[in-house]
């Protein structure tokens, strides 16, 4: 049984390794989001907001320190939702056919699918994290070195959950399409309202009420909250907005995460269970 999954994920790992291009339009794909778009909107937002009073005692971070944690999502949350895709290449090319024939488990190929996306991502996050620091994002700022290993292990907690989330429902949709076309499709159909819908990029204050509600809920803010706190720490300021995180406001927000991971499980395990690939 271990067997199995194993091999459904070092298959992938070595896909992904092996693939110079994929490897490297990956990692650098989200750097370039940040050095590119994050430092010039850096520099209109920082000087626009200038003159914003700050609270006494709150610590104001930058718009690219900001949009920084909605990066690593962004890149969490594309890298997540393409995982499918090695499933639709499997049908297609006979794979999937002798992987469900055989005695594995079939839980462990969403298993071994969702831990390689998770891994990947795993290293996506921590690239985009040092390549931050590098260009000027105040993550982990004034915190020890036992403070900046349980941010990181926070950071990747949240990632790992939403990740495995969006794995699930990649393999999901995956399992039922027969063209990448139309996965890609629905994949685009998804990214947007997820991404936009979110505080990825700005506040969501100023939102209509029913997308506020949306976004409240979106597993995208989530996670998105889960990494300003370990990054940025509980309480700043930034587009002149005032963030107070608590520790109870941190485990809602993960357990949030957690019975979304569950759901888009039981819908990649049923969808498994009745497919037939011919």
């Amino acid at each position: 049984m271990q067997y199995g999954f194993t091999t459904i994920y070092w298959r992938d790992m070595i896909r992904f390794v092996r693939f110079k291009t994929l490897l490297v339009s990956s990692l650098l794909q989200p750097a370039l989001w940040l050095a590119f778009f994050g430092i010039a909107m850096s520099s209109n937002f920082d000087r626009l907001l200038a003159g914003v009073p700050v609270p006494a005692g709150v610590h104001a971070v930058g718009y690219l320190t900001f949009m920084g944690a909605g990066i690593i999502a962004m890149t969490t949350l594309f890298t997540s939702l393409f995982g499918g895709i090695v499933i639709l290449f499997d049908k297609n090319w006979g794979l999937m056919r002798e992987i469900l024939a055989s005695p594995m488990n079939r839980n462990h190929i969403i298993f071994g699918i969702g831990l390689s996306g998770v891994t990947k991502s795993f290293i996506q996050a921590i690239i985009i994290m040092v390549f931050g620091i590098l260009i000027g994002a105040a993550f982990f700022s004034g915190y020890t070195a036992v403070q900046v290993v349980t941010g990181v292990l926070g950071i990747l907690a949240f990632v790992g959950m939403f990740a495995l989330g969006f794995l699930f429902l990649s393999a999901a949709i995956a399992i039922s399409m027969e063209s990448p076309e139309g996965l890609q499709g629905v994949i685009t159909l998804l990214t947007m309202p997820i991404f936009f819908a979110s505080n990825a990029l700005y506040p969501i204050d100023a939102f209509p009420e029913i997308l506020k509600v949306i976004s409240i809920y979106n597993p995208m803010t989530l996670l998105i909250t889960g990494i300003r706190y370990f990054a940025i720490g509980p309480d700043f300021v930034a587009l002149g907005k005032h963030y107070v995180f608590t520790p109870a406001d941190i485990l809602v927000s993960f357990a949030g995460l957690t019975v979304f991971t569950g759901i888009t499980f039981l819908l990649a395990w049923w969808r498994f269970k009745k497919a037939v690939v011919t």
